[in-house]
């Protein structure tokens, strides 16, 4: 853990106050009023992402368990551990006490991925493409919905 605490003052963030490395969640998420949940267990050559299920429930329901009795009951949770969205339903079981509300899946790199594709094929910047929706988990049940996307072309938006 000391690694990471060098990384993350190596990147002088100016909001930073501190970091105290610790593998016990309940000593990590003391009082948090935001839990950033990166840790999930990756995936290997040849797994699909279901394979990782029972991994990942024993790593979200610590989390949970820990986050209901220890973090401040308005905490904001942002799960970016894949399958992110499963994840982030896990922990939220195990911290009944927190809304569900505050628990959110970065899916991000699905909806970039399908921006850009959808920007490359019209032939317009990917910042011009808005309004895609990607349903499901970050697996091979996701999909990429553009019935509401719009594009930007000469100043005018356009379904695409």
């Amino acid at each position: 853990l000391e690694g990471v605490v060098m990384e993350l003052a190596d990147c002088a963030l100016p909001l930073l106050a501190g970091v105290l490395p610790t593998a016990n969640p309940e000593e990590a998420f003391k009082d948090v009023a935001a839990a950033f949940l990166v840790g999930a267990m990756p995936r290997r050559e040849g797994m699909e992402r279901k394979d990782l299920l029972s991994a990942n429930v024993r790593i979200f329901k610590e989390q949970g368990q820990a986050l209901d009795k220890v973090a401040r009951k308005d905490v904001k949770v942002l799960v970016v551990g894949n399958p992110a969205n499963t994840n982030a339903l896990i922990c939220s079981k195990y911290a009944p006490s927190i809304p569900k509300e505050n628990f959110s899946a970065m899916t991000r790199l699905d909806q970039n991925r399908a921006q850009s594709q959808l920007a490359a094929k019209i032939g317009v910047p990917v910042q011009d493409v808005k309004n895609v929706i990607i349903w499901g988990n970050h697996s091979s049940t996701q999909f990429p919905d553009a019935s509401s996307a719009i594009v930007t072309v000469g100043g005018a938006e356009k379904p695409v």
